[in-house]
C-alpha cells in the first residue's frame, strides 16, 4: 500500500535526522550544491505541495480523463524516479532556504507524516476522484500523488547518502 511505503520512507528521514548536529545540516559540499538541511527543506516543501495537490483532487474531481506523461508512466511502473541527478530550475534550487533549526525540521517531518496519513484516510473514504497537474509530468490521481511523494523522498535519500560521505557519516561503498 502506498501509505505504508510513504510511512517507511519518511520514518527513515526522521530517524536519520537524529544523527546530525545543526552545523552539519548547514554544511554545503560546494558553492552550487545543497546542504543536507536544504535537502530536508526541499523534501518538506515539495511534500507539502503534493498534499495540496491531493486536496485539490479530493475537493474538485476535475481532470479525471487527463493522463500522466509517458516518462511519468515509466516512473510509476518502476515505482522510482530515474537514478540520475536531476538538475532543477536554477532559480528554484538557488532559493531553497537553509533550515532555521534542527528541531523545526524534525517537527515539520513528523507533521508531514501525520498530514499524509490523515489525507490517506480521506482518499480511502472519498467517493470523489480527480486529478491534479504536476508541472512536468502530467496529471496524477490522489493515490498517484501519495506514491510520487514517496518516490521523491526515496530519490533524495540517495542525495543524502552522497552528503553523508562528505560529512564523514558513512563511507563510500564504491571506493
Amino acid at each position: 500500500m502506498f501509505i505504508d511505503q510513504f510511512n517507511n520512507t519518511i520514518d527513515t528521514w526522521i530517524t536519520e535526522l537524529e544523527q546530525y548536529r545543526f552545523d552539519e545540516l548547514l554544511a554545503k559540499p560546494d558553492a552550487a550544491g545543497w546542504s543536507l538541511g536544504q535537502v530536508f527543506m526541499h523534501v518538506i516543501e515539495d511534500t507539502r505541495y503534493y498534499i495540496e495537490q491531493i486536496e485539490f483532487c479530493l475537493n474538485h474531481g476535475s481532470f479525471i480523463s487527463e493522463n500522466m506523461s509517458e516518462n511519468a508512466k515509466t516512473m510509476f511502473l518502476k515505482n522510482e524516479l530515474p537514478d540520475v541527478r536531476i538538475k532543477g530550475d536554477p532559480s528554484v534550487s538557488e532559493n531553497v532556504r537553509q533550515p532555521v533549526s534542527k528541531k523545526l525540521l524534525q517537527e515539520a517531518m513528523i507533521e508531514l507524516k501525520q498530514e499524509m496519513n490523515m489525507i490517506w484516510k480521506k482518499i480511502i473514504d472519498s467517493g470523489r476522484k480527480g486529478k491534479a497537474k504536476h508541472p512536468g509530468l502530467g496529471y496524477f490521481s490522489e493515490q498517484e500523488w501519495v506514491q510520487f511523494a514517496e518516490m521523491h523522498l526515496r530519490h533524495h535519500l540517495k542525495q543524502k547518502e552522497r552528503l553523508d560521505i562528505l560529512l564523514g557519516k558513512k563511507y563510500d561503498r564504491n571506493s
